[in-house]
């Protein structure tokens, strides 16, 4: 012990020159020596906190649904509050007004399962006899249809109809699911009562916290309430537009673009192919490609040009992070991760980026992109300015050898020496 408090006495002076000379690098990459095992340790507690969700899914896609519709009426609570309504009342009207647009959105869907069933009977022999036709055309090019001549040949539109009716008995029988809203709405609704005491209270002690959460709860609430007015019209739009062409069960379809607008980049798909079939089966390709353009004009002005411009800042997502976030909750608690997909990747980003100064520097790669333009934009300037000066010396150095052949050829000989 005494060789070892010896040795270490001596080689601490000899470092003090070369910790003086060495590198910035190396100075800033010194502390971060287990960067690996931290990185590990993050993915494997994001694994682990992943399947976890997975498993209590019952539980907690129904909670946090709860917990996204009271943000979204919160500001009808502060605004009757403000204007003299005591918060019991207030309370009150918060929690029949969500319970009524859910239970509206039951009802239509309940409606549209009922039509859909009755579609799918009226155009049966329809559907089969296009379906052969497909697997002709396939046969014709040389894809073997086996599979698909067993399916038509036990395709019985009764077991269609028995099929509608059991996910009418699906959604009936979620009574759990139900009841978990409900009462997560409840409870939710009269615990907002305090929330503003609570984020004065918590302000001198953590701002950063609150402003966190204040940020969330907004950014939430504009682009859920933005979304839904928008879907609403979007969906309204689409079904007189399919009544017009005349494709059938246009309410069906106009409700399936509204859930699907919760859904982005994905919804739109699962929104047109619907439409696409009955469209075929009622008018051929005509048809086809009459409902493919309206979708895509009706999807284009409202997701590309209204959408950004009511939302705004309000989701600062990449393309892809938002599209990987579709896909991955719902692998994670079911169909309705994909539509509640935006604001959970907001509570994670509020956990692990916005609440945490030190991870201010992975905002740009993450979908904040405002400085990050600016930068384009003055490299672009750079770019396009060397461009211009690299063409006018090609150009001057062409005429200036132009000028000098000419010279040459024209130029009498110098004087003899």
């Amino acid at each position: 012990m005494r060789w070892t408090r010896k040795r270490s006495a001596e080689v601490a002076p000899a470092r003090g020159p070369v910790a003086d000379t060495a590198t910035p690098d190396a100075v800033v990459a010194s502390p971060d020596g287990h960067r690996n095992a931290f990185i590990l340790m993050g993915l494997g507690g994001a694994t682990l906190a992943a399947f976890g969700l997975g498993a209590i899914a019952g539980i907690f896609a129904p909670v946090f649904l709860g917990l996204v519709l009271t943000i979204c009426v919160h500001p009808l609570r502060m605004w009757m509050q403000g204007h003299g309504v005591p918060r019991g009342i207030a309370t009150g009207t918060v929690i029949l007004a969500v319970v009524a647009v859910l239970l509206a959105l039951g009802y239509a869907i309940l409606v549209a399962f009922g039509q859909f069933g009755a579609l799918l009977h009226n155009y049966s022999d329809q559907i089969v006899a296009t379906a052969k036709d497909f697997a002709a055309w396939m046969s014709s090019i040389g894809i073997s249809t086996g599979e698909l001549d067993d399916i038509l040949a036990g395709f019985d539109p009764a077991s269609l109809l028995a099929f509608v009716g059991g996910l009418i008995g699906g959604l009936t029988g979620t009574v759990t699911l139900l009841v978990i809203v409900f009462t997560m709405i409840m409870l939710m609704a009269m615990d907002a009562g305090f929330v503003p005491a609570l984020l004065r209270q918590l302000y001198p002690v953590r701002p950063l916290v609150v402003a966190t959460l204040v940020g969330y709860g907004a950014n939430v609430r504009r682009y859920m309430v933005a979304t839904t007015v928008l879907g609403l019209a979007q969906g309204i739009i689409d079904a007189i537009a399919l009544i017009i062409i005349g494709v059938p069960g246009a309410f069906i379809w106009g409700l399936l673009a509204f859930v699907c607008s919760f859904i982005p980049n994905i919804g739109y798909f699962i929104a047109i192919i619907p439409p696409i079939i009955f469209g075929a089966l009622v008018g051929g390709w005509p048809t086809v490609i009459v409902v493919i353009v309206v979708y895509g004009v009706i999807n284009a002005v409202v997701q590309s040009i209204v959408q950004p411009r009511v939302i705004g800042k309000a989701v600062s997502l990449s393309q892809t992070i938002t599209f990987f976030s579709v896909l991955f909750w719902a692998v994670v608690i079911g169909p309705i991760g994909a539509i509640l997909a935006i604001p959970l990747t907001l509570l994670v980003r509020l956990i692990l980026v916005d609440s945490n100064p030190a991870m201010s520097w992975i905002r740009p790669m993450i979908g904040e992109l405002d400085e990050t333009k600016v930068i384009m934009a003055q490299f672009d300037a750079q770019e396009k300015a060397e461009r211009k000066k690299r063409k006018a010396e090609a150009g001057h150095r062409g005429s200036a050898s132009a000028s000098g052949h000419a010279t040459g050829t024209g130029a009498p000989p110098g004087p003899a020496g």
